[in-house]
């Protein structure tokens, strides 16, 4: 069997996997990508400046969510129609962060039931992301059955008015549900093993949006509403009609300025995930890293503290290091994980989750830090850029 070192070897064996449009659907950002490459070329403007001859013997990665221990300050973040990758795909993200002892965020756009997550993970620490539609009901009924499910925090996702201009999706003749055309077809016979599980178990579909609404799954109809109904009328006010129908924490996921993140601690969130959304709804965007420690600062400064959760480009253990040490409280993992289900299903998504909580320890380690608390800004210096022409290859 091929030999998986980090998640970028799980990327192209998804490539390799799944169908071009499968995988430039998981992939692909908005426009001509710049958000996309900036969020992980973001990563690289920071090295790290390391402590040494430090006992470093007793070190822990352990993170605290509102009194809630986590093995690291990782959560495996929202993606929708995760079904399009690998059968039952949110429910094997689930059981694997539930083993790696990290919190599981399900989306509004699931293939699975959230029932049905919480049946596979009963021990798990299950949040859900939620999407505001027009019918409110909606969200209510999400709400509630998610409450009674034992979901724990509420994401609700505030960037998506409408959706970005994803070129790639457009390319591919991306439409829900799937249309098997010529060129499509040609593709799934280069693919058999995606191929087959389509065959088998038959096309994802939007089942919480589904139940939620009392109607049976119909991926075109939801896949519509999902996209045409969003509730562009969603106000900071509406902060407290969440609050009368969600009693455990909500994040207000999407922020991208310090004036949002300020309305956010105003308005009595929890906390916030500072996101572009991936790189798939504005093409052009600063990194969600990049706008990190100037909305930390703000935040620092007079109200209640809050813990502000960054997305966006990670890719290894060290990305992970360098966000808490600018001030994140945690990482949303979205692509990532994606990877590893998409190239082989859950014990992809398992490997994916233990290299990255075993390079962040590594890095940990190799830092003199023993804890996460010890991940401070001291521990990083910005690189200067290095013209070609200067670099030194050994």
């Amino acid at each position: 069997m091929h030999a998986f070192s980090c998640v970028e070897d799980y990327r192209r064996a998804a490539r390799r996997r799944l169908t071009k449009l499968a995988f430039d659907y998981l992939e692909g950002g908005a426009e001509d990508g710049d958000a996309l490459r900036r969020n992980r070329d973001a990563f690289g403007q920071w090295g790290f400046s390391p402590r040494v001859l430090t006992d470093t013997s007793q070190m822990s990665s352990a993170a605290t969510f509102w009194g809630r221990e986590a093995a690291a300050p990782m959560v495996v973040g929202p993606t929708g129609l995760n079904g399009l990758f690998w059968p039952r795909a949110d429910e094997l993200l689930a059981r694997a962060a539930a083993d790696a002892g990290l919190p599981f965020v399900l989306s509004t756009a699931s293939t699975s039931l959230l029932e049905d997550v919480r049946a596979a993970v009963p021990d798990g620490e299950l949040w859900l992301q939620l999407y505001v539609q027009q019918d409110r009901r909606i969200a209510e009924s999400m709400m509630r059955r998610a409450r009674e499910a034992g979901f724990r925090t509420l994401l609700l996702t505030v960037d998506t008015p409408v959706h970005g201009k994803r070129d790639h999706d457009t390319r591919n003749g991306f439409k829900l549900p799937l249309r098997f055309t010529p060129r499509l077809l040609a593709d799934c016979m280069r693919h058999p093993h995606w191929s087959w599980q389509m065959l088998a178990h038959g096309a994802p579909q939007l089942r919480n949006i589904a139940k939620s609404m009392g109607e049976r799954a119909d991926l075109a109809r939801h896949a519509a509403m999902l996209s045409r109904q969003m509730d562009l009328s969603l106000r900071w006010d509406d902060l407290s009609w969440v609050r009368r129908h969600w009693p455990g924490e909500v994040l207000v996921k999407g922020i991208q300025t310090v004036e949002d993140a300020r309305l956010a601690q105003a308005h009595g969130a929890d906390g916030i995930v500072v996101s572009n959304h991936g790189g798939r709804q504005l093409g052009s965007t600063l990194a969600p890293l990049e706008l990190l420690p100037p909305i930390v600062e703000a935040l620092d400064v007079g109200g209640p503290r809050m813990a502000v959760f960054v997305d966006g480009g990670v890719r290894r253990g060290a990305d992970v290091a360098k966000a808490v040490a600018l001030g994140a409280r945690g990482v949303l993992l979205g692509r990532a994980p994606l990877y590893g289900v998409a190239a082989r299903g859950g014990e992809g998504a398992a490997d994916v989750l233990a290299l990255l909580l075993g390079e962040l320890r590594t890095t940990m380690q190799l830092l003199g830090c023993t804890q996460v608390d010890d991940l401070i800004p001291q521990r990083l210096a910005r690189l200067p850029a290095i013209q070609a022409n200067q670099a030194n290859p050994l």
